[in-house]
Parts: C-alpha cells; sequence; structure tokens
C-alpha cells in the first residue's frame, strides 16, 4: 500500500492507510453476501479497486485542491469506488456516492460510519432523478459512454466545473460522439500508471463548451 502511494506521489497517514485496509477487508467480507463486484480474489481487489481509485487521488487535488472544501460526486459508484477512497484521502472533500442499488449504497452508508467519515454520503437513486448538485468535480469509472455520461450526470456539475471519467484505453469513438452533441467538450485526456496493473488507464476530463453555460 505504501509503496503504490509512493508511485503515486501521495502521502499516506497512518490512519489512512489503516482506514483503506479496513474498507478492502470490509468490502471482502460483504461481498460474499452483496456481491458488491465480481472481483473476488483479494490481492486483485487490492490493484483493480484500490490502487485505481487512488491513482486519481493527485489528479483531483491538482484541479479543486487537496484542502478545499470541493464538493464531488462520484456517478455509478458501486460499493464505493472511487468514491470512499477519495473520501478518505481528502477529508476536507464532501463526497457523494450516487448508485440505484440499494445494497451497494447501504455497504458505502456503513462505510461512513465504520471508518469514521463524516464527509461520506451514500445517494441511493438514478442520478438523473436528483436535484442539481453544484459539484466541481463530478467522477464516474466504468459507469456508461462518454455521451451518456455527460447527459444523465452533467447538471450536477456547477458552472465551470469538471466532468472526469475513468477508462481504460482511450474511447475515440465515445469522444466524437461526445462532439458531435456539441454540450461538453474534451478538455484533456490523462495517461494513468496504476501500480502492479498491466493495463491502460486514462482520465477523460470534459467541461462544458462555450456558449453552453
Amino acid at each position: 500500500m505504501r509503496q503504490a502511494c509512493d508511485s503515486l506521489g501521495l502521502r499516506v497517514e497512518a490512519a489512512q492507510a489503516d482506514k483503506l485496509l479496513a474498507y478492502l477487508a470490509q468490502m471482502q467480507r460483504w461481498n460474499r453476501t452483496y456481491n458488491l463486484t465480481a472481483i473476488r480474489d483479494p490481492e486483485q481487489m487490492l490493484v483493480q479497486h484500490l490502487f485505481d481509485s487512488l491513482s486519481v487521488v493527485d489528479p483531483l487535488s491538482r484541479v479543486v485542491g487537496a484542502d478545499t472544501a470541493a464538493t464531488v460526486y462520484d456517478i455509478g459508484s458501486g460499493g464505493g469506488l472511487p468514491g470512499v477512497v477519495l473520501a478518505i484521502m481528502r477529508p476536507t472533500w464532501q463526497i457523494g456516492c450516487v448508485d440505484a442499488v440499494e445494497k451497494k449504497m447501504a455497504f458505502v452508508r456503513q462505510m461512513s460510519g465504520v471508518l469514521a467519515l463524516p464527509n461520506l454520503r451514500a445517494l441511493h437513486a438514478r442520478v438523473e432523478e436528483l436535484p442539481p448538485a453544484g459539484c466541481d468535480v463530478v467522477i464516474s469509472r466504468a459507469f456508461a459512454s462518454l455521451n451518456d455520461f455527460a447527459s444523465l450526470a452533467g447538471r450536477h456539475v456547477r458552472n465551470d466545473g469538471t466532468l472526469v471519467a475513468m477508462k481504460g484505453k482511450v474511447p475515440e469513438d465515445e469522444i466524437q460522439t461526445l462532439h458531435q452533441q456539441g454540450e461538453w467538450q474534451v478538455q484533456e485526456i490523462q495517461a494513468l500508471q496504476v501500480p502492479a496493473l498491466d493495463a491502460q488507464r486514462c482520465l477523460i476530463w470534459m467541461r462544458r463548451s462555450q456558449g453552453t453555460l
């Protein structure tokens, strides 16, 4: 864990490392009954869930500030990825995990209490049915196509805020479809290096096109 954080340029306090590992242990436990994730192997969960989520902490911090009172929604959060990890690593950020599956949000709600994360909320709802949240950042991890993500979740981003999609390979077709729609434009495509993961990962940063604010 510490080696992974070092390679990502992240400072992790002992209490944060303990919470990250406790979160992983709780996910393994709940997964036996509630099927939070298809990945069962603890080592793979560490890499593909925890390290993958940790890889976005520094990029997001560079945009909104590590110690600011930023508001972040994690759409299609599932068992809280990356939302719970963000809440642990950035206690000043207000994190809302949104998912339409109640058992997954029950788990996130439990993690907020068990891990003492007052900055973490679980929202059991379809994202398009929630009132606009005015977030600094709205992020998703394997939630939907870029265009669907923007259409469903863009209303929760404040006028000068950012949509961020965690993807594998750069989705060229999705980017083209998004740009044809016109409201949102890809601002940057950022390659990610996830420790111990031999697969491509990238962040797609999107902002509203000028004239659509």
